[in-house]
């Protein structure tokens, strides 16, 4: 596991990689994933099965989704850009309910955030042409699809609004129409 330094949060289950950079005046090259390695690192095997690729521009709030059934786990990076990401976790009886954790994600510091199933998730684009890419446990179902409010107060994330340039009452901020009047947690 040469090649990853797995960096834990307050979250059980939840982590950041940092992969090893090898640059030159060529560019660079990393290992962005290795099963072994990544298996190692969540101490149980993961089985990806689906890659997603998203573009977004400065101050789109994608967020905080999940799937009702088929929960997903997702390995995330970014190669363009940047983002704030945050995992809230959902699990039923984790003592860590409710509780959020974000990281910030760029191509310039290359971390990856595993977010496991039972979470719901969420990122804030900070620059545009930001390319967010993620790797799914489990297929994509929209009959599934579920989400809580992003600024949901019982939450509280704190999405560092006014660090980032942004309106911190969340003004002008872009939201799908679903995203805009997802429930609150408490209404799940």
């Amino acid at each position: 596991m040469a090649e990853f330094k797995k960096v834990e949060t307050p979250i059980e289950g939840l982590f950041v990689i940092e992969p090893t950079v090898f640059g030159d005046a060529r560019g660079f090259f990393m290992e962005t994933y290795a099963k072994r390695d990544f298996d190692a690192m969540a101490g149980s095997p993961v089985d990806f099965v689906q890659d997603n690729h998203s573009k977004s521009r400065r101050g789109v709030l994608r967020g905080l989704h999940f799937q009702t059934q088929h929960a997903q786990g997702k390995l995330i990076r970014v190669v363009a850009g940047a983002v704030y990401d945050v995992a809230v976790d959902l699990r039923a009886g984790s003592p860590t309910y409710g509780r959020w954790h974000g990281v910030e994600l760029s191509a310039e510091n290359k971390r990856q955030f595993y977010v496991p199933a039972g979470f719901a998730h969420g990122f804030l684009t900070l620059a545009d042409d930001t390319e967010f890419l993620y790797k799914c446990t489990d297929y994509y179902h929209p009959e599934f699809d579920g989400g809580v409010r992003w600024n949901d107060p019982q939450i509280g994330v704190d999405w560092r609004l006014a660090e980032y340039g942004f309106d911190p009452s969340g003004e002008g901020l872009l939201l799908s129409a679903k995203d805009q009047v997802q429930p609150l947690l408490s209404e799940l």
